[in-house]
Order: C-alpha cells, then sequence, then structure tokens
C-alpha cells in the first residue's frame, strides 16, 4: 500500500483511479479493505496528514447558529470532547468534533459501539420522518462483517448477553414494561491490547498492493458529466492550496456528516442547487445524540451500583470483549407515552482538584488557577505516584507478552478496574462519585440543517453553517428517563439517585444538554429523491458512480454509538460498488467486440 503526501507532486498533478474514496476516516478505511487483494484500483483522500496537526484545524471550522448556545452547554462539551481531542476547540466547532488524519474520528473516540435495535427502523406515528427503507435482518449479515472489523464479540446488546457472559442475569430484575438492559462493546486495538482501536494506525499495517492513500489531499469539489447524471472525478488540495485533478469511475463520499453535505453543495457547477439536491434535502434531517446528565450517586453508594451497572468482561474465540451495562427505555413505554429511543450509563465523576486532571493543565501551559492546580497536585503524592508506576509497567522495558496476558486477565476477571484503565489512560483519578448520563435520538426536523455559509475556509471553499436544532420532545424522553430509573433503582435493592432539578420538575429543556459529536442524517437514505438524498443502496440519487457512506445517511438516529452500524453500511455499499464495477466492465467488453 502506498502512502504518499499530495503536496510531494506539486501542484497540477493528475490522478486516475477505478474507486475514489474521499475521506480515511472507519467508513472510508472498511470500504478500501473490502477490495483488499482485488484487481479493483482503490485512491483514499485523506485530508489529513498519519499524525493530526494543527494546521488542518481551521479546515475544521463551521458557522454555528443552532444548539448549543447556553454558556452552561460550551462548559459541558468543552470538558467532555476536550479530553479525547486534544487540538479540537470549542471556538472552532460549535458543533461536533472532527479530527483530520487517517483514521478520522477512531483518533478521539472511546471505542464504544452498539447496533440500532428493531424499533429504529420502524416507522413510528409518534416520531415524523421516521422508518427505514428496510429493516434489521437486512443488515444482520452486515453487522456481523462489521464486529469483526472492529474487533467486538457478537452483536447482542441485550439481555441474551448474560449468557454469552457465563451468569445468570442479576435480579430483581427491571420492569420489562418500563426499561430494558442494555449493553454497549468496546472495540480494542489488535496491535495494542492497551488501547482501542485507532483506524489509521491498524490500517498502516495492512498490505494492500492495489490501494493508494494520498494524504494532505483536500477534495474541494466533485466533477460530474455535463448532464449531471454520473460522476467523473474530483478537484482536490494540499492545505497550501497546490491543485490536483482524479478522475475515477466511481466516487465514495465518506467524510463525516458535515462534510459530506458541504461537498455536494459546493459542487454545484453543472446542477446549480448541488449534487442530489434537486428537491433541497441536503443538509436537512441533522441529528446527534443529544446527551445530558440525569442525576448521581454518592461515592458511599457507587459501588454497589457499578457492581450491576458497570463493565463485564467476556473471552470468546480467545479475545476479552468488553461490555458496559446500561438501561434503556421499553419500546412499550416508547409507545405508549410517546417517548424517543434514549438510553442512560454510569461514568465515574472526577474531583474539581483530581491532581492529573491539574497536572495536565500545568505541563500544557491551560491553568487558570495556578495556585490550586499546584495545591491539587502537591496533596496528593500517592495518587500521582500510583500513575508514575503504572506508567512503568505500561513502558516498553515490560514484556510484551506479559502487558498483553496481564490486560486480558484484568479484562476478564475485573472488568470494572479495566474500563476505568482504559479511559483514564492509566492514570488514578479522584473520584467523588457516579453520574448518571443518558443519550438520546432526536426527531428528524428538516428544519435542522446544514447549509453553505458566506465564511470560506483557508481553501476558499464555503464552510458548513450548521443551524443544529432539538426539539422538546428529547428532554421530555431524558427526563421521563431519570424518573424511571429513580423508581426502579430502589425496587432492585439500588440506592436512590439524587436527579438533576430538571428532572424532577420534568422540564422539557435540558440546562446543559450537549451534542455528542455524532452527525447524522444529513444525506438521509430514501427510495424517493424528494425524501432523501441517497437511494437504499446509498448511490446519490440521479448521479451514477457516486456513493455516501458514513452516519449522515441514517434516516433516524436511534441512540446507539453509530460506528458499528456506519461500517455495517460501508461493507454493504463496497459490495453493491463491486457488482456496479463488475457491471461496467461487462458493457464496456462489450461495446469493445
Amino acid at each position: 500500500m502506498q502512502v504518499e503526501n499530495l503536496a510531494l507532486f506539486g501542484g497540477n498533478a493528475e490522478f486516475d483511479t477505478d474507486l475514489l474514496i474521499v475521506g480515511g476516516g472507519p467508513a472510508g478505511i472498511t470500504i478500501a479493505r473490502e477490495f483488499f487483494n482485488t484487481s479493483t484500483r482503490i485512491l483514499i483522500l485523506e485530508s489529513g496528514l498519519i499524525e493530526e496537526d494543527p494546521r488542518f484545524g481551521a479546515l475544521n471550522a463551521v458557522e454555528s447558529i443552532g444548539e448549543p448556545t447556553s454558556q452552561a452547554q460550551i462548559l459541558r462539551r468543552t470538558q467532555f470532547h476536550g479530553r479525547n481531542a486534544p487540538l479540537w476547540s470549542n471556538e472552532s466547532q460549535g458543533f461536533g468534533v472532527r479530527c483530520r488524519v487517517l483514521g478520522g474520528s477512531t483518533s478521539a473516540w472511546v471505542g464504544k459501539s452498539a447496533a440500532f435495535d428493531d424499533i429504529d427502523f420502524a416507522v413510528r406515528p409518534w416520531v415524523p420522518h421516521s422508518g427505514w427503507p428496510f429493516d434489521l435482518d437486512v443488515l444482520a449479515p452486515y453487522l456481523n462483517r462489521a464486529a469483526e472489523a472492529l474487533n467486538l464479540g457478537p452483536n447482542i446488546y441485550d439481555d441474551r448477553l448474560w449468557k454469552i457472559l457465563g451468569t445468570q442475569p442479576p435480579e430483581p430484575r427491571l420492569d420489562p414494561e418500563l426499561l430494558q438492559s442494555f449493553f454497549w462493546q468496546f472495540a480494542r486495538s489488535r496491535i495494542d491490547k492497551l488501547d482501542i482501536m485507532r483506524f489509521g494506525r491498524e490500517f498502516l499495517m495492512c498490505d494492500a498492493p492495489n490501494v493508494r492513500v494520498l494524504t494532505n489531499a483536500t477534495v474541494t469539489r466533485l466533477r460530474v458529466n455535463p448532464e449531471g447524471s454520473a460522476f467523473e472525478g474530483a478537484e482536490v488540495s494540499t492545505i497550501d492550496g497546490l491543485r490536483s485533478q482524479v478522475r475515477a469511475k466511481a466516487a465514495v463520499i465518506a467524510a463525516s456528516g458535515i462534510e459530506n453535505p458541504r461537498l455536494l453543495l459546493v459542487s454545484n457547477d453543472v446542477q446549480r442547487s448541488g449534487l442530489g439536491n434537486q428537491h433541497d434535502v441536503v443538509g436537512r434531517f441533522l441529528m446527534d445524540h443529544p446527551g445530558a446528565r440525569l442525576g448521581r450517586f454518592d461515592r458511599k453508594d457507587s459501588s454497589s451500583v457499578t457492581q450491576r451497572f458497570g463493565f463485564y468482561g467476556a473471552k470468546l474465540a480467545g479475545r476479552t470483549h468488553m461490555y458496559m451495562h446500561g438501561m434503556a427505555l421499553s419500546r412499550k413505554i416508547q409507545e405508549r407515552e410517546g417517548l424517543l429511543h434514549c438510553a442512560a450509563y454510569m461514568m465515574e465523576e472526577r474531583a474539581p482538584d483530581d491532581p492529573w486532571d491539574a497536572l495536565k493543565r500545568l505541563l500544557q501551559g491551560r491553568s487558570e488557577g495556578l495556585v490550586s492546580d499546584l495545591a491539587a497536585v502537591v496533596s496528593s503524592p500517592a495518587l500521582v505516584a500510583k500513575g508514575v508506576s503504572r506508567r512503568v509497567i505500561e513502558s516498553d522495558r515490560v514484556p510484551q507478552a506479559i502487558r498483553r496476558f496481564g490486560v486480558e486477565a484484568i479484562g476478564r476477571h475485573f472488568p470494572n478496574f479495566a474500563a476505568r484503565e482504559f479511559q483514564t489512560r492509566g492514570l488514578p483519578h479522584k473520584i467523588t462519585g457516579l453520574s448518571i448520563e443518558a443519550i438520546s435520538e432526536q426527531r428528524p426536523d428538516p428544519d435542522s440543517r446544514i447549509t453553505l455559509s458566506h465564511r470560506c475556509d483557508p481553501l476558499g471553499v464555503p464552510i458548513a453553517r450548521v443551524d443544529w436544532r432539538v426539539g422538546s420532545d428529547v428532554g421530555r424522553s431524558l427526563a421521563r428517563l431519570g424518573q424511571v430509573i429513580a423508581s426502579e433503582l430502589p425496587r432492585i435493592g439500588l440506592p436512590t439517585p439524587l436527579l438533576e432539578d430538571w428532572v424532577q420538575q420534568n422540564e422539557p429543556r435540558a440546562p446543559a444538554l450537549i451534542d455528542m459529536g455524532h452527525i447524522i442524517g444529513t444525506t438521509r437514505m430514501s427510495p424517493d429523491p424528494k425524501r432523501g438524498v441517497v437511494d437504499p443502496n446509498c448511490q446519490v440519487h440521479g448521479v451514477a458512480g457516486l456513493y455516501v457512506a458514513g452516519s449522515s445517511v441514517f434516516p433516524t438516529a436511534g441512540h446507539a454509538n453509530p460506528t458499528l452500524m456506519i461500517l455495517s453500511l460501508a461493507i454493504r455499499v463496497a459490495d453493491r460498488i463491486k457488482t456496479d464495477l463488475h457491471a461496467r466492465r461487462a458493457r464496456v467488453a462489450v461495446g469493445a467486440l
């Protein structure tokens, strides 16, 4: 596999390939992998480099005119997203989290994965614009292939998992009329047992002579034939503005829920409203997974809660898989009360004077309270010393075999401890309690959308103008989830949580509701071009050879983290493209006779 920086070719270079993939994130890389060891020539264009570089940050800027707007929201999303994405800032990305680097969002994610439920595919009368063009059964074989790509265990996310875990379900059980168990699992690296899966790093280890990767290669415009009915190529630029051209038989846009519609809209040379936008659908139905805190437990009550709603480890086929146990509103209560699909999980709370957070701020020169941060470090020498000792254990001086054996054994027998190690990167933090965090789907809203701003990025391309709208049904559903949890936990013998005021008072607006960086729906799938941008095979309506991959094609959002679903659809798209390219070759062969 060739990996080259586009800048090495200077300006006005020309490239020819069979399949062009725009974006080197999990969707694009997964599609490329499906063509390994074939005769199809693959060219991946990655806007960033192999490692994140701050020079590319300006290309991520958006103009946010919708949610989130309050100072409480901005503070919370800064704390939430800033921990995992060091080059991200709320100032440039007032909505969303994007990483321009080979591997895309997996450079900043935590590996959390799950599949959608049946209800997420259904047409629901209380959720306008709901329903997919196919049901979960159609995706089942692709979900299994996607799980293997993510190094996951079986695609089971409800109470059937207890059998896989080799244990009986905890008693008493949750009332199935109200709540159901929901599990997430975590994608772990195949090359570093102490880390989660980073797609860029794993992809670079592959041997694929038919795959070529160009980094520092930002697509600025897509090219179609004079009739606008077929894809032909793309204009691509380095960060310094050196322009080149790519010709391809087919292309997949896999550049994120913001970049996918943006690129379709700016490619308006032939179709003045943009590609696939004859009916003004591109960019509409913007969704995320609104997240909010429902309540908390004091430290003294945390242990009993995490024993049940914590982490579990299972060894299957020689691999240890990590699962996190949470709760989701049952289908029955959703139907009965007209609620959205939402779920909750438990997270440890770090103290404001946590020494490792303080030390990190000091070392990075970001401390706004120099004296207090120094005091936090000095007052917790035991925690700091413990963290240093763990860093020694993780060093290359400890044999890799011993490290791997320890990680697998701890993950299997002490899953809560192992999960804490992954989440905190092995640093012992000062914990004050346990919070109940929740995420919800959104009702698809055509007025929640992405358009083009009058402002341009450094390459002269209009940046995305984001108007994210969150309906009151999100807050109502999340509040109801918190209330049900508060009534159910004491019934099954667990402590009663202290609910947030807005949950207790059943207010429709959560004060610190934020986006989770799961950008969904902006190039939605529908067999009707008046209702969607791509057809059920993810081909752009009216443009042969142009496909879209990623969560932007989801008609509804579910509540599950989207990566597993993204990969399943990406593999399905790859299979479709193989068929289409084969048919094209057959037509060319017949025409040559």
